[in-house]
């Protein structure tokens, strides 16, 4: 189950609480949205009067809080796994959206992700868990989209 760690730290010890009720659920916070920027923060809110807050530092920020109401893991882009991991430790679940093959999505985009990176680096950074989209649905054989993410190249 994921849930909005920018609703506080509140919202998601209740969420974590919920969950007790039914064993072997998870509960993941949202950190930043992998598209957003630290513009986009900025444009929000988060960060004014202060000069600006970078994704990287909201992104900790609100694994931090996630953290400390119980939550099993957060959900970050996979330029954020590393400072994730070594914020969370090594049981803490790190799902990462915004994974992209090599030379991005199909057709060489990014999907509209700010902060992507390849399943690989990802893992290697520390995720737990990659979340691959458009790579696959988009490419002109899936199948071998799939092949090639699991065979790690």
């Amino acid at each position: 189950m994921t849930v909005h760690s920018t609703g506080g730290t509140g919202i998601m010890a209740a969420a974590v609480n919920a969950a007790r009720e039914f064993p072997g659920l998870r509960v993941l916070a949202l950190t930043v949205v992998t598209s957003m920027t630290g513009s986009d923060l900025a444009d929000i809110g988060i960060g004014i009067g202060g000069g600006g807050v970078s994704t990287d530092e909201q992104v900790l920020r609100l694994a931090r809080l996630a953290a400390e109401a119980g939550c099993d893991g957060v959900v970050g882009s996979p330029r954020e796994a590393g400072p994730l991991r070594r914020l969370l430790g090594p049981d803490r679940l790190i799902v990462t959206p915004g994974v992209t093959l090599p030379g991005g999505e199909a057709g060489g985009e990014t999907g509209g992700h700010a902060r992507s990176d390849t399943p690989w680096a990802a893992f290697a950074a520390g995720a737990s868990h990659v979340v691959v989209g458009r790579s696959v649905t988009r490419a002109a054989d899936p199948v071998a989209a799939l092949r090639r993410i699991s065979a790690g190249r």
